[in-house]
């Protein structure tokens, strides 16, 4: 992993450590719905700066259909935060960003690069509930929305894909290779 990654995994990690332990949860939501998507367009600038952008053309399609499917999603539905602030709370934004990131960190680089980011995404749908700015369909929805956008438009970065996949007898992996 390179080190800018690994910085930037680090910075992840160190602000939901301290600002959660200072109870300002929904600021760290805030400052992770920006950071996780931050950290997987950066990482297709650090692996693949040799190799072309096609990663960075991938995030940016996934990022898009994603902001543009939440968006018109809160639109549709016109559901009520529980706050009563206003009626986009279906699906959640904030959720759908960072699940995106974090899909994309997945199926581009590997569970491994991606557990933090799950993590972070995780809490991230955490604090908007406690916020009350969403109910638990909303932050559900909205991390479907951006793990499926991330999903749909990104192919693995090393042209080998390791993907786990759960049936009704138990655990198989399905190992798959780009010529």
């Amino acid at each position: 992993m390179s080190k800018l990654l690994a910085n930037l995994l680090f910075i992840l990690s160190f602000t939901v450590s301290v600002t959660a332990f200072a109870d300002k949860v929904e600021m760290t939501g805030d400052t992770l719905q920006i950071l996780i998507p931050t950290v997987a367009l950066s990482s297709t600038l650090v692996y693949e700066k040799k190799s072309g952008h096609n990663g960075t053309q991938q995030f940016v399609k996934s990022l898009a259909t994603t902001l543009a499917t939440t968006a018109a999603l809160k639109e549709i539905t016109h559901k009520k935060r529980p706050d009563g602030n206003n009626y986009k709370s279906f699906p959640s934004g904030h959720t759908s960003a960072t699940f995106m990131g974090a899909a994309f960190i997945h199926k581009r680089y590997g569970i491994k690069n991606a557990i933090l980011p799950y993590v972070g995404a995780t809490y991230v749908a955490y604090s908007r509930i406690h916020a009350k700015k969403h109910d638990t369909i909303d932050v559900i929805a909205g991390a479907a929305v951006g793990i499926l956008s991330s999903r749909y438009f990104t192919t693995p970065y090393k042209k080998l894909s390791v993907n786990p996949i759960v049936e009704s007898g138990g655990l198989r992996v399905q190992l798959s290779k780009r010529w």
